[in-house]
């Protein structure tokens, strides 16, 4: 597994353990561990986004993304154990 999809992976594993972490509509200035975490994920992708300003999760392991500068990215692990982030339109 290369570093990049470590990293990937650890930074979904921590964002995964924070169970009853609030989800919705968060202020980019909060110390939301899941937003933080996926504004990481993002970045590590080399995608634009500056910050996660609000999360939905869709399933486990399965995020939406909100970001600062209005892109939205669906953040998940696919049946191979990698992240995968898809930029939504």
């Amino acid at each position: 597994m290369s570093r990049l999809a470590q990293s990937l992976a650890v930074a979904v594993a921590t964002m995964i353990s924070y169970p009853g972490t609030p989800l919705a509509a968060e202020d980019p200035a909060s110390d939301v561990p899941v937003a933080k975490d996926l504004t990481a994920v993002i970045a590590l992708q080399g995608l634009p986004c500056g910050q996660v300003v609000s999360v939905n999760q869709r399933a486990e392991d399965d995020y939406v993304a909100s970001c600062q500068d209005g892109n939205r990215y669906r953040v998940f692990v696919n049946a191979d154990g990698r992240v995968i982030v898809e930029k939504i339109d």
